[in-house]
């Protein structure tokens, strides 16, 4: 059951988990309410997108023959959508981030809008949404419109695993195409839902991504038998950042069983000989082993931030005019511009960036024998010459990681005016939202590469058992994709069945 606000867990459910979606009856009757309180108000009022035509169009009023055509007519015009689909996954977020948007019962809808929404996330019916389209303010128009366009009846959609005409999809769901009553067509199209909707697809992953960085990280500290004090409470304590506290207490947790890591105590200051002018272990290790804490949790931080963005504008009012049946009054503004959203998709493509570039020193310290002293290079366990290791892996991993870099770029400040400038200043955020998909979707891949040479430096060193438990279990289930390399053979399909298994999500 959904009401008006929606939690991050709640979004997790119905997007990834396909629970059912019910709507309260309180929520119901709040958007009853806004849309007979707009029957009434528009009757004898000038309101923009309801009696006036669209962006630069509103100084023209429409006769009242006409409404019904203009609804429709802001449907079929902007389903100009180019490129690929996106997946199902993404369309049924998007389809949710509506219509939370319109259950906050400021957009004046009739209740059937309401009710089609939910049988298609019920029956998952998909429609199909380009990627390219939107400038993200007016909100998502392009992309909304093509779920609209789906909601009346055309287009096509994704049902079934195969992709079909919309009028046969509702025919054997024994569904009616949406109606127009008032403002149906607008309402739809105009608003953020589409790149608050991807955003959300990407901060669940980003935030798996972090957690597999956290348990990679203990993992090479465990490989190079690092000193443990990089993640001690009083070391991060000192430091008043949230995030870096709770990364370096994760680390600590995780480690906390672990045979590998040793104590500075216990080594560097018990009595040392003066005549040893030469200390064979490396007294600190390099940055991108101990500075985790400092790396990682100002990526925490960020995407903590960004989960508490994206949930206010996932539970907002998002489209325009905005109606609002308490004050008795319709309120015309901006709150389909995306820049919110934009801005923490930039920020969490940055932080992710970041952490790619942090996986992939780490896997360059595993791979370069003459830093780390204790590995063959490449993490080769066949014959030097004959065999390469993981050589050409590493490739992958740092021609990927490059690519984040040029990603990373912000987008949000590339606003471009257009829509004869009425549209003078836009927010990019869907571009910014998947801009970022690629950036973590690319994250993954040099993850796996990354934990596969952590499996194979476990072998080298045949430190399995004296792993924590958890870094343990991470070896075990790489080691069930990816077998002991000893003899060259080609990676990559291995290397897609590890992104497979790092990208499941599992509830927290």
């Amino acid at each position: 059951m959904i009401d008006r606000t929606l939690s991050l867990s709640d979004f997790y459910d119905i997007v990834f988990s396909k629970k059912r979606v019910e709507i309260s009856h309180d929520a119901k009757e709040e958007v009853e309410k806004s849309y007979e309180f707009l029957k009434r108000f528009a009757a004898d009022k000038i309101i923009y997108g309801i009696n006036t035509g669209f962006g630069p169009m509103a100084q023209y009023r429409i006769d009242d023959a006409q409404l019904t055509e203009l609804q429709y007519n802001i449907i079929r015009s902007h389903s100009a959508g180019a490129g690929s689909p996106l997946p199902d996954l993404y369309v049924r977020a998007a389809m949710l981030a509506r219509l939370q948007t319109l259950l906050q019962a400021k957009s004046g809808v009739h209740i059937s809008v309401i009710e089609l929404l939910t049988e298609f996330l019920n029956r998952e019916i998909y429609p199909f949404i380009p990627r390219h389209g939107s400038v993200g303010a007016s909100g998502d128009l392009v992309q909304l419109a093509h779920i609209a366009l789906t909601l009346i009846g055309e287009g096509k959609a994704h049902c079934d695993n195969e992709w079909k005409n919309t009028d046969k999809v509702l025919k054997i769901n024994d569904l009616q195409p949406m109606k127009i009553f008032i403002r149906e067509g607008l309402s739809i199209t105009n608003g953020t839902s589409v790149m608050t909707a991807i955003g959300l697809v990407n901060l669940l992953y980003a935030k798996k991504l972090l957690d597999c960085a956290v348990l990679t990280s203990v993992w090479i500290n465990e490989i190079t038998n690092s000193y443990d004090d990089f993640a001690s409470e009083p070391l991060n304590a000192a430091k008043l950042h949230r995030g870096q506290r709770e990364i370096a207490r994760q680390m600590r947790e995780i480690a906390a069983e672990s045979k590998c890591l040793q104590k500075r105590e216990n080594i560097m200051y018990q009595d040392v000989s003066k005549e040893q002018k030469y200390f064979t272990k490396k007294v600190q290790s390099y940055y991108s082993l101990r500075c985790v804490p400092q790396v990682l949790g100002a990526i925490f931080d960020t995407m903590q931030n960004a989960e508490n963005v994206l949930i206010n504008e996932l539970n907002s009012a998002s489209d325009n005019p905005v109606i609002d049946y308490q004050t008795q009054n319709v309120y015309h503004g901006g709150n389909f511009h995306g820049d919110y959203v934009s801005f923490e998709m930039d920020k969490l493509k940055i932080a992710v960036t970041k952490l790619t570039m942090l996986a992939e020193r780490q896997f360059n310290y595993l791979c370069h024998d003459k830093i780390n002293e204790i590995l063959p290079p490449f993490l080769n366990l066949g014959t030097r010459g004959v065999n390469y290791g993981l050589q050409a892996a590493q490739f992958t991993a740092t021609s990927t990681t490059a690519e984040n870099q040029t990603l990373a770029f912000p987008n949000y400040i590339h606003s471009i005016p257009n829509n004869n400038d009425n549209q003078d200043i836009v927010s990019m955020g869907t571009n910014s939202a998947l801009i970022a998909k690629q950036v973590i979707d690319n994250a993954f891949e040099v993850m796996a590469i990354y934990s596969m040479a952590l499996a194979q430096a476990t072998d080298c060193l045949k430190i399995e058992n004296c792993l924590s438990p958890q870094t343990k279990k991470l070896y075990q289930n790489v080691r069930k994709n990816f077998p002991p390399l000893i003899h060259d053979r080609p990676l990559y399909g291995e290397i897609e069945k590890i992104i497979d298994f790092l990208r499941e999500i599992e509830k927290k």
